[in-house]
């Protein structure tokens, strides 16, 4: 289920809004040129983090291979931080809707969930 064309392209919005989110709550964090920093420096950070520490051919070699567990909860560590950033700022009903979206993508992507929890490669993208 987890390279279902739909479920693929709910991911990409949860990470792109992730990456938008905190960008938004480091603007509105800090003032003067810490703003600027935060503003770009914490999306860059959680991109590098999400691209670079990654399990086994999912989707594609990984720079830095770490074991599934470590993936799961570096993904649930940045969109916690993304839901947590979005609630803090005040925007309650949306926090709560991608807490909810992100919930249910895992849910949905139980089969890669589980290859993730068993450290196991995601044999979907290989076939």
């Amino acid at each position: 289920m987890n390279t279902n064309p739909i479920n693929l392209a709910v991911r990409f919005l949860l990470e792109i809004t992730m990456l938008i989110a905190l960008g938004y709550w480091g603007w509105h964090a800090t003032t003067g040129w810490l703003q600027y920093l935060s503003a770009i420096g914490l999306p860059a950070i959680a991109a590098t983090l999400w691209g670079v520490f990654r399990i086994q051919n999912d989707p594609k070699p990984a720079p830095v291979e770490v074991p599934g567990v470590v993936r799961l909860l570096l993904e649930w560590a940045l969109f916690g931080a993304a839901v947590l950033a979005l609630f803090s700022l005040g925007y309650f009903k949306l926090s709560l809707a991608m807490a909810i979206v992100v919930k249910l993508h895992y849910i949905v992507s139980y089969d890669r969930t589980w290859a993730m929890l068993r450290n196991k490669a995601y044999e979907g993208f290989l076939k």
